[in-house]
């Protein structure tokens, strides 16, 4: 009996992602079991998009879900997708990382490589393939992470949450010092009332706006700002130039680096001098 072999456009990219694929089980399962934790960590290290469903394994429609969504993930194998299963009981880290509610399963979310994600929150077994088509045909809008905009907003430092990023800051028009920071960051509370005082100095110019963001409660533009350990500072020009900055965290480097680097809109008045040079900046790694 002859064998024929098929090579259907066949590159070493596709070789690559064939066998990163056929490593990883069809459907992931995260629970409390630990003979699954090392496919987990096999999955989450994948290169791959991520289709994640959360969900309930002791609830009344978890059966048909989950017999669903493993009939799916058997369809799209090789589509580029890894699929995951995870059980709320084992998975509330990971509703947390990607700022999801408890009363949003079952929800499934898709992790592409850019970093985009893709939700579909409360769903039904039936209600699964559809949206996995409609996400494949890109009529699925990407999900973002947000805290609320502030309803109030006037302390001298501006609260940026990440629906508010484009107005506050990108699209602004202003010369903007922004703090990408994590509450639990011992040189991020340090830096606080030094970023303050910065803000006092520039209250009375309009161009110039200080704001810090909550980088573990919100989504960042990762094509935009690197931000791999807080705080991370950066300087946008109301013309847009970016620059990031790496000066000591005292009052006085950071307004010297802000009139550097920022563009003349109108006349400003002088911002206010002076601070006494403090200890190297360090950074809490992420």
């Amino acid at each position: 009996m002859n064998s024929l072999l098929i090579l259907k456009d066949f590159n070493v990219d596709a070789l690559e992602k064939f066998v990163e694929e056929s490593s990883i089980p069809i459907v992931t399962l995260f629970n409390k079991d630990p003979s699954n934790h090392p496919f987990v960590v096999k999955y989450f290290d994948s290169p791959l998009s991520k289709a994640m469903l959360f969900m309930n394994f002791s609830s009344e429609n978890a059966d048909s879900i989950r017999t669903k969504y493993q009939e799916l993930a058997g369809q799209h194998k090789g589509d580029g997708l890894v699929f995951l299963l995870g059980d709320m009981e084992a998975s509330q880290g990971a509703l947390q990382y990607f700022g999801l509610r408890e009363d949003q399963v079952p929800l499934v979310v898709i992790q592409t490589t850019d970093g985009q994600k893709y939700l579909k929150a409360n769903l039904e077994s039936d209600q699964i393939a559809p949206w996995l088509k409609e996400y494949k045909e890109g009529k699925v809008p990407a999900f973002k992470k947000s805290e609320p905009i502030p309803e109030v907003n006037d302390e001298p430092v501006k609260v940026v949450v990440a629906d508010s990023l484009g107005e506050l800051v990108t699209n602004s028009g202003k010369n903007v010092l922004l703090e990408f920071y994590a509450p639990w960051c011992g040189h991020c509370q340090k830096l606080a009332p030094i970023l303050e005082e910065v803000a006092i100095s520039y209250q009375s110019d309009a161009d110039v706006l200080i704001a810090k963001l909550d980088a573990t409660a919100n989504d960042i533009p990762s094509d935009t700002y690197d931000v791999k350990g807080f705080p991370t500072i950066f300087f946008r020009s109301a013309t847009g130039k970016l620059v990031q900055y790496e000066g000591d965290r005292t009052k006085q480097d950071m307004i010297d680096f802000i009139e550097k680097n920022r563009d003349k809109i109108g006349q400003q008045e002088p911002a206010a001098a002076a601070a006494d040079k403090e200890e190297e900046p360090a950074k809490d790694e992420l």
